[in-house]
C-alpha cells in the first residue's frame, strides 16, 4: 500500500517584521492550515512566529527548524521544534523538507533560502519579498502572489511532485 505523505509548505521571512507583514504571515499560516498543509519554517520570531500563530489558530501543524541547540528557543506556536545546531546552514534543511515555499518580506537569510529553493527546483511564491535580476533583466523565477490566499493557492498548484523530485 502506498503511503500518502502530507504536503509540507515552507514560510520564510525575517526574524523581525512590521505589524503589516506579521498579519500577512499570520493569514498565510491560517490558510495553509485550512488547506491541510504542514507549515515548516525557521521556528524563530517575526514572519516565522506570525505564520505559526496563524496556522495554530486554524488548527494546523507547525515545524520549526531551529538554528541552535535548544528546542526551547522556538516560538510559542511551533508544535515540533527541531534543534540543528547548524546556524544559518539550517536554511538548507528547511528547503529540502518542503514541496513549495512562500517567501514573505525578509532579509538576506530569506534571500539565501530563495536561492537554495530555486537551485533545487522547489517553487518559490513571493509576497512582498525579493525580486531577482540578471544582467539588468528581471528574472521571473519567483511566482508573485497578490495576497495570502493567492500565495497558498499558487504554492499548492506549484507543489505537485515533479519527475525527479520526491515529497
Amino acid at each position: 500500500m502506498e503511503r500518502r505523505l502530507p504536503i509540507f509548505i515552507g514560510i520564510i521571512g525575517g526574524a523581525r517584521c512590521s505589524s503589516k507583514i506579521a498579519e500577512i504571515a499570520a493569514e498565510t499560516g491560517r490558510e495553509l492550515a485550512r488547506r491541510g498543509a504542514i507549515l515548516i519554517c525557521g521556528g524563530l520570531g517575526g514572519v516565522m512566529e506570525a505564520a505559526c500563530r496563524g496556522a495554530s489558530q486554524a488548527g494546523g501543524r507547525t515545524v520549526g527548524i531551529l538554528p541552535g541547540d535548544d528546542p526551547a528557543s522556538a516560538n510559542a506556536y511551533v508544535d515540533t521544534p527541531i534543534a540543528t545546531g547548524m546556524g544559518e546552514a539550517r536554511n538548507v534543511i528547511i528547503i529540502k523538507s518542503v514541496q513549495a515555499v512562500i517567501a514573505i518580506d525578509g532579509e538576506f537569510g530569506t534571500l539565501s533560502e530563495i536561492g537554495h529553493a530555486l537551485r533545487r527546483g522547489i517553487p518559490v511564491i513571493g509576497l512582498n519579498t525579493w525580486s531577482l535580476s540578471r544582467d539588468d533583466k528581471r528574472v521571473d523565477s519567483i511566482i508573485l502572489a497578490e495576497n495570502p490566499i493567492d500565495a497558498v493557492e499558487k504554492a499548492f498548484a506549484a507543489s505537485e511532485v515533479k519527475p525527479g523530485r520526491t515529497p
